[in-house]
């Protein structure tokens, strides 16, 4: 037979993923995948039984349906500060994922460098590597994950396609300064860079931290595309609906892609999916505080319990230590599994999202009901008698 693919070996499958099927498999509590287990908002399943008899339930308009789009550009509008072509700088996607995707593919060559900041979003170095472009990373220092200005610009030096942000930042919860932003637009100018923005947390921010787009920042809006989805504001990661915003000049190619990788998003969902667009300002004060309240609760509890970990700015993990708990020799990827069967707690091991030789970190996620956080705080004193 002849051999697969030899990018085959350059990653391996989605650490997240596994761990939620080993979660399923003893019955942990699954802090590693970030979905909530409370429901969407009742609006929007009130709307999909509705949708679920009547339709549409063929194939959408590739880009998206009308009037989703027409929704989605007001919502955009109104947080952004400009409000994008609905027919011309927007295309509708499976989820945020597919947005990367086609957006890499779409502002890249084979051989390419796109610079990544470390720690990441584990999909982001496999989405690199399968267009055949080359990760150049640039390290953020815990705990404010700021980088060094001089670092940066030597990755841009060295002849960079694009940059790829996620802010606010999974998994480190940073939420990049307007002031940090303006020095990366400053270089995206000065060295012709694409900014492809990941900003799907958007609307979870804490502490008086303030989210910027870059879209909106001077000389940026021609060379930015802003990917986000629907999943984490509307309690629907499962509906896998996403977006791309992005200049005409753009968005033509990014559209070439999606039409080749995915035809449609699902057309019920997307009809559904517009009660949620149109929410009042009131949907997301409620949406933010709700997430803040969450979050006390799992911090109060990790300091309580002793466990160290970097206090998020935005988005719904916490990066923790867990160097005192691991036995010696340990790697972190076994350290996850054995925590998931042994105190029924399933989290991501740091080696999945940091470039550098990092093996003493877990991502846990905190978006989920009181009861279920309290539960696995619980769980998580049993940390002492795992070393």
């Amino acid at each position: 037979m002849q051999p697969t693919s030899r990018k085959n070996v350059l990653f391996t499958d989605s650490v997240i993923r596994r761990m939620t099927r080993i979660a399923y498999d003893c019955n942990a509590i699954n802090l590693a995948q970030g979905f909530p287990d409370f429901p969407p908002p009742k609006a929007l399943t009130d709307r999909l039984a509705q949708i679920s008899a009547v339709g549409p339930h063929q194939y959408p308009i590739t880009m998206g349906a009308p009037n989703f789009r027409q929704a989605l550009s007001r919502k955009c509008g109104h947080f952004m500060g400009r409000t994008p072509d609905p027919e011309t700088e927007m295309v509708v996607t499976i989820g945020s994922t597919e947005a990367m995707v086609d957006t890499i593919f779409a502002l890249t060559n084979p051989g390419d460098k796109v610079i990544l900041f470390s720690p990441y979003f584990e999909n982001y170095r496999a989405q690199i590597i399968m267009a055949d472009c080359e990760p150049v990373f640039v390290p953020l220092a815990p705990p404010e994950f700021a980088f060094d200005p001089e670092v940066l610009e030597d990755a841009f030096r060295q002849g960079a396609k694009a940059i790829l942000i996620c802010n606010p930042s999974n998994p480190s919860g940073k939420v990049f300064t307007r002031a940090e932003l303006e020095f990366i637009a400053s270089l995206c100018v000065k060295y012709d860079v694409y900014a492809i923005m990941d900003e799907v947390y958007e609307h979870i921010i804490y502490d008086g931290n303030v989210h910027t787009y870059m879209a909106t920042l001077p000389g940026m809006w021609e060379r930015t595309v802003s990917c986000s989805s629907l999943s984490k504001t509307y309690s629907i990661t499962g509906w896998r609906l996403g977006y791309a915003i992005a200049p005409k000049t753009l968005m033509d190619s990014i559209k070439q892609y999606h039409d080749f990788n995915a035809v449609g998003a699902a057309s019920p969902l997307m009809e559904a999916a517009v009660a949620g667009l149109e929410m009042p300002d009131s949907y997301y004060a409620e949406f933010a505080a709700h997430y803040a309240h969450m979050k006390e609760i799992f911090t109060d509890g990790l300091r309580t319990l002793g466990i160290p970990f970097t206090d998020p700015q935005g988005a719904y993990f916490v990066l923790a230590d867990i160097a005192p708990y691991m036995a010696k020799g340990q790697s972190d990827v076994d350290f996850c599994e054995k925590m998931a069967r042994q105190i029924g707690v399933a989290c991501v091991p740091g080696s999945s999202f940091f470039r550098e030789d990092v093996n003493h970190i877990v991502r846990l996620h905190f978006a989920k009901r009181d009861e279920t956080l309290y539960k696995a705080l619980e769980r998580l004193s049993g940390l002492k008698n795992m070393a």
